[in-house]
């Protein structure tokens, strides 16, 4: 008898407190539902592509793996096309980065003392000066299959230049302090690219829209674990114009991408690298004497790499606010060029595979945050394909190099919520949260950042909460709906998986620990 309410005032109490527990979630619901203004008005920077490195498994898989291997890794990677249920194929990257190698391959192990043949790349001239483009056929493969799926921007990049060049002979440095390649060598070096760029779109049919001739140039890429090499900016400058000169000379339409800075610091302060730091002043301030804005060959832009700046929050903010400010006293365009996990911090840790959403979540901070506190008009993986136990792959693979399988991770689907639908050409629009809640309170939350053509709006929302999330949207132009919306989450194949939408801009449902990217465009009904 106990169980039961045996009075009136049990009953009473009974049913009071059950209208105040429904009352109290219905209002715990409500506070969960976010606001998010946008401002059409206000516009950033134009987004230009998003792409990845074919550094360094391509040249096994393109030139040795099975055609059904290669065909579907390159469409995960490249294809805009859809599954039978409307979910993306791949994740349409729009730019490819080629390695453009040293010749450590030819050197073998006990020369060229890299130990890792998978780091070791070959290289397009030999000592003679002859030039073979038969050479790195697998990376071309790759090249012309982005082609192909119809992949626009390409660039060539170079870690070392030739070892027949360098001070040591090798395609690593002696000293880590200068560059190894011999001052003599500068012109040698510079017509080096020119013919490559010919050769390679005599080759392939691409034409290298940049070439980066030197990889995060502050490290000092001593023996022997890949190709590189340092440089000071003094070093760079004088390389610069040598390459200019023989762009002209050979009719190259290629422009040179600076600087690869290996830190975004370097870009804005001397950093720990005084002769290799703060490389905007240093390049495009016209009162330095390392100036090289007015070269004909020079791309107005400058690229960084986001390693060892996105730990803590403040560090990952402030340090790309700050790029920000320094950007905005110039006309220059920035791209993140180079990107994977490689801090370990108390949130993640580069070494160890990880498939799954936590990984892909700490990820799209990243994106988020470079697009919307730095104001990235680019944004580029680093290996697309990855044999390795780290968190360096949007692909990996066996450490075959005949063939193998492959495994899709969710870093590779949380690229895609931009890649596959921020296409180049859009503009990101200014949009807030109503309940006024700083940067700092959300990062580690709900993120959100909004992209403009002229008939359609891109929402990519990072919710890395352990709950589920609404959002409801203000401000939008007249007339839009939401179109489609797509979801990566926690379960392993659920992948950008096109899902069902009610069309309305007022319960946009962002499942707990997951990624969703919605599509809105006119009503034409």
């Amino acid at each position: 008898m106990n169980y039961f309410l045996k009075t009136k005032k049990q009953i009473a109490f009974y049913c009071l407190l059950c209208v105040t527990i429904s009352f109290a979630q219905k209002s715990s619901s409500a506070t969960d539902v976010i606001e998010i203004r946008i401002h059409p008005e206000t516009k950033f920077q134009t987004i230009h592509n998003f792409g990845a490195s074919d550094a360094w498994s391509t040249q096994f898989v393109g030139k040795y793996w099975p055609e059904d291997s290669k065909k579907a890794i390159v469409k995960l990677l490249f294809s805009t096309e859809n599954k039978e249920d409307g979910s993306p194929e791949g994740i349409g990257l729009t730019a490819w980065r080629f390695n453009i190698g040293a010749g450590s391959t030819e050197q073998g192990i006990k020369i060229g003392k890299i130990r890792d043949e998978w780091r070791q790349a070959e290289c397009f001239v030999t000592a003679d000066g002859t030039f073979n483009f038969n050479k790195q056929e697998g990376q071309q493969w790759f090249l012309k299959a982005a082609k192909q799926f119809g992949v626009k921007t390409f660039i060539g990049f170079v870690n070392s230049p030739p070892v027949f060049y360098t001070e040591n002979q090798s395609a690593w440095s002696d000293n880590g302090m200068r560059s190894n390649l011999l001052e003599y060598n500068y012109k040698a070096y510079a017509d080096f690219l020119s013919e490559v760029v010919k050769g390679v779109y005599d080759k392939t049919g691409v034409m290298f829209d940049y070439i980066s001739p030197f990889n995060e140039p502050q490290w000092e890429w001593e023996c022997c674990k890949q190709e590189g090499s340092p440089w000071t900016n003094e070093e760079m400058f004088q390389a610069i114009k040598a390459i200019d000169s023989s762009f002209e000379a050979n009719r190259i339409s290629s422009q040179i991408e600076l600087t690869e800075a290996a830190k975004i610091n370097y870009l804005y302060t001397t950093a720990d690298k005084p002769h290799r730091g703060n490389q905007i002043n240093y390049f495009f301030d016209m009162k330095s004497k390392g100036y090289v804005g007015d070269l004909k060959s020079v791309a107005k832009k400058v690229a960084g790499h986001s390693y060892f700046t996105t730990w803590n929050s403040k560090t990952l903010m402030n340090t790309r606010k700050s790029l920000n400010d320094k950007l905005s006293q110039t006309d220059l365009e920035y791209w993140m060029t180079e990107y994977c996990v490689l801090e370990d911090n108390s949130e993640i840790k580069g070494g160890g595979r990880d498939l799954g959403i936590d990984a892909a979540l700490y990820v799209a901070k990243v994106i988020h945050s470079d697009l919307v506190f730095a104001n990235a008009s680019a944004w580029h993986w680093w290996l697309a394909i990855s044999p390795y136990n780290y968190k360096d792959g949007l692909i990996y693979i066996d450490k075959n190099q005949y063939g193998g399988r492959f495994y899709e991770s969710k870093m590779l689907w949380a690229l895609g919520h931009y890649s596959r639908f921020i296409k180049p050409g859009m503009q990101r629009i200014a949009s807030r949260r109503v309940d006024n809640k700083s940067d700092e309170e959300t990062i580690s939350e709900v993120l959100h950042s909004v992209y403009k053509s002229d008939d359609e709006l891109v929402i990519v929302f990072v919710n890395q909460l352990h709950t589920n999330k609404t959002v409801k949207l203000s401000g939008l132009p007249k007339g839009y709906i939401v179109s489609e919306m797509y979801l990566t989450n926690t379960e392993v194949d659920f992948n950008l998986k096109k899902i069902k939408t009610s069309k309305t801009i007022n319960n946009i449902q962002l499942p707990q620990r997951s990624l969703v990217t919605c599509i809105l465009q006119k009503n034409k009904s």
